[in-house]
């Protein structure tokens, strides 16, 4: 089987490997689907190996985060032709380049979860006094995790339109040749906040370093409320894990360092990247964004940061995430290569090895985001609290010493907008942002002469190719949604 469709390989047992090999560890009674899992230790070796496949290239390694930083203005192309320029020009179709192996890889994901939550069921139904509740309480989140970057893919955003098509609710085990339609994008957000809330109690309040906690699932509810402007409910979310006092903000002084560091203070939610195990290499998320040449002739310098971002960046001079920023082939001076999941400008990676430096932790969710969530809600709740927004934002603006802090007069969503651009460049933010705050994109096309015809120099989110399209083979797989195709495509 060389790919998964949700119609092909929608019932294939978390022990079987025919559609991904991705599983180290032999759990018991492997052979048989409904008998696999036995105890926890088995639930904890598929939860294992879902990390390690949410940490693959074609989904947190690379395409996910490099999908919404690629689209989202902030950073350009120098030249076309090296890789992953289709995303900068929006040159998608259902047949030629529709970037379906997130696709692919997010519904396989959920064909694993579903039968890991089945398995766990049928166990505790049938008396068994193992303890799976994290283990469901994880495949939960994560369920609604997947879904949540799913139907931001496919469907339009939550805001601008909650009753059109998003993605198959795919929430049980079903047979071979189930053929499972689109539902609205309401639905998907119902659905995830019932995954969401119905884990949360399962979840351990301790951190859990490569593995979904509490608070993990916490920041999620604050991001999925965020982009349902129920900013009550994602302050409350976001507070809970501040006020837990659980992670901490990285000092200044610690804030570059932090890249070459496996799981820091502030990493709620991290995926670990291993040598041997989830490595892009030179096609890993950190190679995208380097230099072009920098310690491969494979390093293709595919994407660097745009000039508008860059000057946003200069405001201040002394702003400490210029360390992770690196010169580009434009030139010495023109800093606009990214090296946080390079772990430094020297390639230091973040498992003590220079190389080892593609395979640098992919940061899922940190406290920084956490705290512009607060702020952002705190400005744009019913009852607005603008000296409580400004405090949340200043916890992060004061990366930036030389700008003056927001004050409950002074302080705006555009600023809490540029601090999130600037302290979340590169970890797949940007261009969803973009969307839900129906704000235009204008793309930096003169700094490479890029000539696209795919795509106007400006783009809002009425532009039919802000979200992709159903790939060809999926629909030829799956009849029941090929009318179910996204308009204009």
């Amino acid at each position: 089987m060389k790919k998964l469709f949700i119609a092909s390989c929608i019932s294939i047992s978390l022990a079987i490997s025919s559609c991904s090999n991705f599983l180290d560890v032999t759990p018991t009674n492997m052979g048989d689907s409904n008998t696999s899992i036995q105890t926890a230790a088995d639930a904890k070796v598929i939860m294992n190996g879902l990390m390690s496949k949410m940490a693959n290239v074609d989904y947190y390694g690379r395409n996910f985060p490099l999908y919404a930083d690629a689209k989202g203005g902030d950073f350009t192309i120098a030249s076309q032709g090296r890789g992953y320029d289709y995303l900068y020009v929006f040159n998608h179709s259902a047949s030629s380049n529709p970037y379906a192996n997130i696709w692919i890889q997010g519904f396989h994901s959920l064909v694993q979860i579903n039968n890991l939550l089945a398995n766990i069921d049928k166990l505790v139904n049938a008396g068994s006094t193992e303890d799976f509740a994290s283990y469901k309480g994880q495949a939960l989140t994560a369920r609604a995790l997947i879904n949540f970057d799913l139907v931001r893919l496919y469907g339009k955003p939550y805001n601008m339109d909650k009753s059109s098509l998003g993605i198959p609710n795919v929430t049980k085990v079903l047979e071979y040749n189930a053929q499972e339609k689109r539902v609205s994008v309401d639905e998907n957000y119902k659905q995830i906040l019932q995954d969401l809330k119905d884990s949360e109690s399962l979840l351990s309040k301790s951190k859990a370093n490569g593995y979904i906690n509490y608070f993990a699932n916490k920041a999620l509810q604050a991001r999925v409320y965020l982009y349902m402007n129920d900013y009550d409910n994602a302050l409350k979310a976001a507070q809970e894990i501040i006020d837990s006092k659980m992670y901490t903000l990285y000092s200044n002084a610690d804030w570059v360092k932090s890249w070459t560091s496996m799981f820091g203070t502030e990493s709620i939610f991290e995926l670990g990247v291993y040598p041997n195990e989830a490595d892009g290499g030179v096609n890993s998320l950190g190679a995208m964004f380097r230099r072009k040449g920098h310690g491969s002739a494979a390093i293709l310098g595919n994407f660097i940061a745009a000039d508008p971002f860059l000057t946003k960046l200069k405001t201040d001079d002394t702003d400490v995430r210029w360390g992770v920023m690196g010169s580009d082939e434009v030139g010495s001076t023109h800093l606009g290569a990214l090296y946080k999941y390079s772990g430094s400008t020297t390639l230091a990676g973040d498992k003590n090895s220079p190389a080892n430096s593609t395979a640098v932790n992919v940061k899922v969710i940190r406290l920084s985001e956490v705290y512009l969530i607060a702020a952002e809600s705190a400005l744009l709740k019913p009852s607005p609290d603008k000296n409580l927004a400004a405090t949340y934002l200043n916890a992060i603006r004061q990366r930036s010493p030389k700008l003056d802090a927001a004050t409950s007069n002074t302080v705006t969503l555009d600023m809490i907008a540029d601090e999130r651009s600037k302290e979340l460049l590169g970890e797949g933010h940007r261009f969803f942002d973009m969307m839900r705050w129906n704000k235009s994109i204008t793309f930096d096309d003169d700094l490479g002469n890029i000539s696209t015809t795919n795509r106007p120099k400006t783009i809002d989110r009425t532009f039919f190719k802000t979200i992709l399209p159903i790939s060809l083979d999926e629909m030829n797989a799956n009849p029941a949604i090929a009318n179910q195709q996204n308009p204009s495509y």
